[in-house]
């Protein structure tokens, strides 16, 4: 079988054992001196920037303002269970586990709490409380994490309970989303995002709650100080929103070009970890950075390739997605995902090794109708189909109707779905017949980059080519045969 019927878009028929002796070959055939070397420098930079545990100075006392700096370096997982099976359960908390592990904590022990719905007061109820402190104690953990979004009093009166500082799976993003950002675009809608999550929770230590700031900045006297810190908070949130906004307009006078010139756009979208930069690496020969690390991958990076009929159209590596996704990231990250809300064709790359890879489609789709790009036309890509179990690969190609099996570390598969790609971009809709003059090479290039060609010939007096193009290119060209 060969990697085209891979793909169940045509309905072809799949047999497993094909399936596992093509995995098989591929990964045989793979060296890894023939794979993208991917990043080298960024992953060198990113490593060593790890935190070093034991090495902590703080003192014990909680009610240092200085403890507020999240540090996290040995953590306790709390995670409720109100819905699905066990194993769903299971898979949550691992999750929150690589986030943790991500940000650099070292994971000393995981509680599950099965309950109807979580604790209005605590999140996992006065019982499971007391287990949780007494697992801080004799792990020595500084920090517990909890798989969920916490009110504000949730998170005062847990902390109070088990005495030491508590952070839910949101602030836990946040801080690994901080830790990657690198452009100033990035890093602006991570500080965003994080004076968002951060203004509902402001609270002072002891008598700074309720003490009048007075002095420059304040307001005069009745102006507290956690008045004056929300104050100052919302006045930033204002001033990151309106650079984001001019930023936004440079984004979109790149993207406005590319389709003026009617070049098609591709975006590689998916969830977190599932491998959208090794696939960018091995579809355009790039040198994006590639890790084995959640949200590797914060700021979107454009490459150009072109077809085999030799039409140009760019992929765009964009940011992953997690299941519950923080409504302030997706809303501060909203300039970088119209890049999948925009694009023509919809890359959609799918863990095929995770243990419920159909819940992080779910998670996925969620994200991209919520952007409002859920009319686009999309492929999945199973990725990691040498390591996937050929039961599941199986189950996947049957109950997704345009999806492929690939593999973006040996190359398997990746063929069949860059012709399947190409079949699906838009086709040029204007037709040209025309001469054009062998001093006009220009216009005979972007004929050949942005339309199909489907004859052409040369004659004493030009190209005579007849094509199928963009209307803005059949108007260049009319306008030269005006002119001539």
């Amino acid at each position: 079988m060969s990697d085209k019927e891979i793909g169940n878009g045509e309905g072809l028929e799949i047999d497993i054992d094909t399936l596992i002796r093509e995995n098989a070959q591929a990964v045989a055939d793979y060296e890894l001196a023939d794979s993208p070397q991917s990043g080298n420098q960024d992953l060198q930079d990113r490593q060593a920037l790890r935190r070093v545990s034991g090495l902590s100075t703080e003192l014990q006392d909680v009610s240092d303002a200085e403890y507020r700096q999240l540090r996290l370096e040995k953590v306790v997982l709390v995670g409720v269970w109100t819905e699905g099976t066990s194993k769903d359960a299971d898979n949550s908390i691992k999750e929150l586990a690589a986030l943790a592990e991500t940000a650099g904590s070292q994971v000393m022990e995981a509680l599950i709490q099965r309950r109807d719905k979580p604790d209005a007061a605590t999140f996992i109820g006065s019982g499971k409380v007391a287990e949780v402190r007494q697992a801080v104690v004799a792990t020595g953990a500084d920090t517990v994490v909890c798989d969920g979004e916490l009110s504000p009093a949730q998170l005062r009166t847990l902390e109070q309970k088990v005495k030491v500082k508590v952070i839910d799976r949101t602030a836990l993003i946040l801080d690994i989303f901080a830790q990657h950002a690198k452009s100033r675009e990035g890093k602006a809608q991570v500080e965003l995002a994080q004076m968002s999550y951060m203004l509902p929770r402001l609270r002072g230590w002891g008598e700074s709650l309720s003490r009048q700031a007075g002095g420059i900045g304040g307001r005069g006297p009745g102006e507290t100080k956690i008045e004056t810190d929300r104050r100052r908070i919302n006045d930033k949130m204002a001033k990151l929103r309106r650079e984001i906004k001019d930023m936004k307009t440079s984004r979109d006078t790149k993207r406005n070009e590319r389709r003026r010139k009617n070049i098609p756009s591709v975006s590689i979208a998916g969830y977190t970890n599932a491998g959208k930069s090794s696939l960018l690496n091995r579809l355009t020969g790039s040198d994006v950075l590639v890790e084995n690390a959640l949200f590797a991958t914060l700021d979107p990076t454009v490459r150009k390739t072109q077809s085999d009929d030799g039409r140009i159209y760019t992929f765009t590596d964009t940011v992953g997605f997690v299941r519950h996704l923080p409504h302030q990231l997706v809303e501060a990250f909203k300039s970088t995902l119209e890049e999948v809300s925009q694009s023509d064709l919809i890359v959609h790359v799918v863990d095929g090794a995770h243990p419920d890879p159909f819940e992080q489609i779910r998670a996925v789709r969620g994200v991209i109708n919520e952007i409002g790009g859920g009319e686009i036309m999309e492929i999945i890509a199973i990725n990691k189909a040498d390591i996937a179990a050929p039961e599941v690969l199986m189950e996947l190609l049957r109950k997704e109707s345009n999806a492929y099996a690939i593999s973006a570390r040996t190359g398997y598969g990746v063929q069949a779905l860059i012709k399947a790609i190409e079949s699906h971009l838009p086709k040029p809709k204007v037709e040209i017949q025309a001469v054009i003059p062998f001093d006009r090479g220009d216009l005979v290039s972007l004929i050949h980059e942005q339309g199909e060609i489907i004859s052409e010939e040369y004659l004493p007096e030009g190209t005579k080519i007849h094509a199928m193009v963009g209307g803005a290119l059949a108007r260049k060209i009319e306008m030269l045969e005006v002119n001539s």
